[in-house]
């Protein structure tokens, strides 16, 4: 095999590790980091809720009530009912969900196949063979890390429960906060909503001023791990 002909064949190796670190790196799992502060009243089964309406301007009148639908499934599942249409519920239910995106830098691991130069030699006829690159016979290999930016996609979903039995008139106390972020590749908003909503009711309400990892499968949405 000539040395032109064993760096190509080297280069395909090399271009083909990366294609499957690639391929591992999308496979990964949905990672949402949550935030929970909660003085959950014990009464509260049975009860019903009614959402707060949204900033203008924030999101579409569908889409916020596409991420309000996440919500309600997850109180009903909890033993709150939906109040009456027109009637304000006992707990009044904040949502709000965000999506911005920025710069992040990171370490970047190198593979390759550097090669080694075999340098101009006589052959035993006295003909000057030139020198040329051969593959390293170790193959493809670690090389080291590099630092390069990259876009970081941040979704968060927002989430306060107000008890109208809690406060005082006209000012209902909140009985729960949680937060749940995303960040991590160009995912689309909402794409993440719904394992961000399930992430802020996984163990619900459970212990207040924690905060957890929890995982879910790309490719399945079940929970890997908390």
């Amino acid at each position: 095999m000539s040395g032109f002909s064993a760096g190509l064949r080297a280069a395909r190796v090399a271009l083909a590790a990366a294609a499957l670190a690639l391929l591992a790196a999308c496979a990964g799992p949905i990672t949402a980091k949550v935030t929970n502060f909660n003085v959950w009243p014990a009464d509260a089964a049975g009860s019903t809720f009614s959402y707060q309406p949204h900033p203008e301007g924030a999101l579409s009148e569908l889409e916020q009530s596409t991420y309000e639908g996440y919500v309600r499934i997850e109180l009903e599942r909890l033993g709150l009912k939906p109040a009456a249409p027109g009637q304000v519920g006992r707990f009044l239910v904040d949502l709000t969900a965000t999506g911005t995106s920025r710069e992040k830098k990171v370490l970047e691991p190198v593979y390759g196949n550097p090669g080694l130069f075999v340098p101009p030699y006589r052959d035993t006829y006295g003909n000057v063979i030139p020198g040329y690159w051969r593959p390293d016979r170790f193959g493809t290999r670690y090389l080291g890390d590099r630092e390069v930016s990259r876009t970081v996609q941040v979704n968060r979903v927002n989430l306060r429960l107000l008890d109208a039995q809690a406060g005082s008139p006209g000012k209902p106390r909140a009985v729960f906060e949680s937060t749940a972020v995303y960040e991590g590749d160009n995912e689309d908003l909402p794409d993440l909503v719904p394992y961000l909503v399930r992430a802020v009711f996984d163990g619900f309400p459970g212990p207040s001023g924690r905060v957890r990892v929890l995982k879910f499968d790309a490719r399945t949405g079940a929970l890997v791990s908390r």
